[in-house]
């Protein structure tokens, strides 16, 4: 397969290179490349333990209404 890269990536694989990071620049767009993938998967997988905790919060009935949330932000800000 050939790709073709713009000055700019050429100059980045480089750099990396130098740098010491990768022993060639076809190492080095490898690992972008992995890396991309690997983000493109897991983009949000970070999250999921956010998301189940909050929906456990609204199942357990332990959530706000806009106006109680407006009115806790509102008795902070006083307070300041």
């Amino acid at each position: 397969m050939q790709i073709s890269l713009t000055p700019e990536q050429r100059e980045w694989l480089e750099a990396k290179v130098a740098a010491g990071q990768f022993d060639s620049q076809e190492e080095a767009a490898t690992a972008a490349i992995a890396d991309s993938m690997a983000g493109e998967i897991d983009n949000m997988a970070w999250a999921k333990p956010y998301v189940d905790e909050a929906r456990a919060a609204v199942a357990r009935g332990d959530v706000l209404t806009i106006e109680e949330h407006r009115a806790r932000i509102a008795r902070r800000l006083s307070k300041t």
